[in-house]
């Protein structure tokens, strides 16, 4: 297999763009890969585009009659058809619609079978993640679920395991949705409890369809969760599902809003924790799925001061380059911010926290809301993997 890492990456996703004053901001997109440049990283990762993924491929997950309806809404905003959750609240409906979904989606899809054929080890969507779309609807301002789409398709390829790991403050439903039957695929979602946020699913319950008993994994930590008690969480369930699971390839999601700054949630984690949840999830990629690791963005509303720097320390990972930490964030790139937002931008790669977290394994505290949750999750699936809870 090549050491060599993939950057998906194209101007155009930048048209996934429900419009002014909507959360999702593809400014985002574009100030992270302006300082992926001023970083320099993309001298050590092969940055490349990708076909939009046709409807063959969409329809791989999508129903066509949803498809059919992203068109028609894409041709005529106005008349997007709420059935299909198009032109709501959460997902205007834009001129271009299906275009940019079906380009990011492509970019994922790629990325999937750029690490199963070995042309490179890992690859990167940061534009991706877009894990709220269901078969046949809209949701929660995804289009077409690129993570499902990329699954989907290393299975199409052999794949006969394939883990699914969702870091974003929401729950990956879309995807947990998708293979919810489909005993090849593990789904692990770490997410604040549905009791307080979208999509209200995502409890520990829920473990997957009778014919597939454990492949879904969610573990629901309570609003106010802080740096230490995530790592935590996610260091006491993932390593050792995947390491009983044994997936030839690792899909993760990398939303960034579980920060401490996102408006839209209620997770307390630093920059910090969150790139250490980055390291983590590349250093399992290399102990339990041969290398095979795709990692995609997803939310992140703090569209300045944290997408960026998360998804540049995404990339640096992946490129077997990491940015160290108190790097100084590029005066060119602090320039482009202002250009664009008239704002000013961090300072530094850290918001200057050096998280430190207690192993599941020594010991349990019954009256800790994150170890109950921790707990919660371990009872519920564990034995379904043969695992001791």
């Amino acid at each position: 297999m090549s050491g060599e890492a993939r950057l998906l990456w194209d101007e155009k996703v930048t048209h996934y763009n429900f419009g002014p004053g909507h959360p999702m901001d593809p400014v985002r997109l574009t100030l992270t890969m302006a300082l992926v440049e001023a970083l320099g990283l993309d001298r050590r990762i092969a940055v490349s585009g990708a076909s939009p993924a046709d409807e063959a491929t969409l329809r791989t997950v999508h129903q066509p009659d949803y498809v059919s309806a992203v068109q028609r809404a894409s041709r005529q905003p106005e008349d997007a058809d709420e059935k299909f959750g198009l032109g709501t609240s959460d997902n205007w409906a834009f001129a271009g619609m299906h275009e940019a979904s079906a380009l990011i989606a492509g970019q994922s899809v790629a990325g999937a079978e750029t690490v199963w054929h070995g042309q490179a080890a890992h690859a990167v969507n940061f534009a991706g993640g877009l894990h709220h779309a269901m078969p046949g609807s809209a949701s929660g301002f995804c289009v077409y679920n690129d993570a499902a789409l990329a699954v989907a398709r290393l299975l199409e390829l052999g794949a006969e395991r394939v883990a699914y790991l969702d870091l974003d403050v929401h729950h990956g439903d879309g995807v947990q949705s998708v293979f919810w039957s489909d005993p090849r695929v593990l789904t692990i979602s770490v997410h604040e409890h549905p009791r307080t946020l979208f999509p209200h699913t995502g409890r520990p319950e829920e473990t997957g369809a009778e014919q597939a008993p454990g492949s879904a994994v969610n573990v629901a930590l309570p609003a106010g969760s802080s740096d230490e008690e995530w790592l935590r969480a996610l260091h006491a369930v993932v390593p050792e599902l995947l390491a009983e699971f044994r997936p030839q390839a690792l899909v993760s999601q990398h939303g960034a809003d579980t920060h401490f700054e996102d408006p839209l949630a209620h997770l307390t984690l630093s920059l910090d924790a969150q790139r250490l949840g980055a390291e983590a999830v590349h250093a399992w990629a290399h102990s339990y799925a041969d290398g095979r690791w795709l990692a995609l963005g997803g939310g992140g509303y703090a569209v300045v001061d944290v997408v960026p720097r998360i998804w540049s320390h995404l990339v640096g990972i992946a490129a077997h380059a990491p940015v160290a930490p108190e790097t100084l964030v590029p005066e060119e790139w602090q320039q482009r911010v202002y250009a664009l937002t008239r704002g000013i931008g961090p300072q530094r790669m850290t918001d200057g926290r050096s998280p430190r977290w207690t192993e599941w394994g020594a010991g349990y505290d019954p009256a800790d809301r994150v170890d109950q949750a921790i707990l919660a999750t371990r009872r519920a699936v564990f034995p379904l993997h043969g695992l001791l809870a």
